[in-house]
């Protein structure tokens, strides 16, 4: 799991992809839910504290998302271009297939849990 999470080598499947943004969105919300709670309202701070830890593993699972698509990480840069970047990252990571078989960045990650195609 450590490895999933802090390392930028290997592919992951478009299900663990997911799994990923719904933790994340999970944990955004819960940090809004408990600064409303402890502040009274909405608290800038706890929301920079929460990407600031959850930062590094979001490039890391989009970068090898875009591995898994048979694609330089470097793609994940493509974030950074106004509203077309993030559209073209979602349909390319999260609704497109990855590679069949093994690629330049490692083995099919379907095969190796032993998932059939999602």
């Amino acid at each position: 799991m450590k490895n999933m999470i802090f390392s930028f080598e290997g592919r992951i499947s478009r299900k663990q992809y997911w799994l990923f943004n719904l933790v994340f969105i999970v944990g955004l919300a819960i940090t809004g839910v408990i600064s409303v709670i402890t502040m009274g309202e909405p608290n800038d701070v706890a929301f920079v504290l929460f990407i600031l830890i959850i930062i590094w593993p979001m490039f890391a699972m989009q970068v090898k998302r875009w591995h898994d698509r048979d694609k330089s990480g470097w793609w994940v840069l493509i974030g950074i271009i106004p509203v077309l970047g993030p559209i073209w990252a979602l349909v390319e990571n999260g609704f497109l297939a990855g590679t069949e078989g093994n690629n330049r960045f490692g083995s099919n990650p379907l095969k190796k849990n032993n998932l059939r195609n999602q």
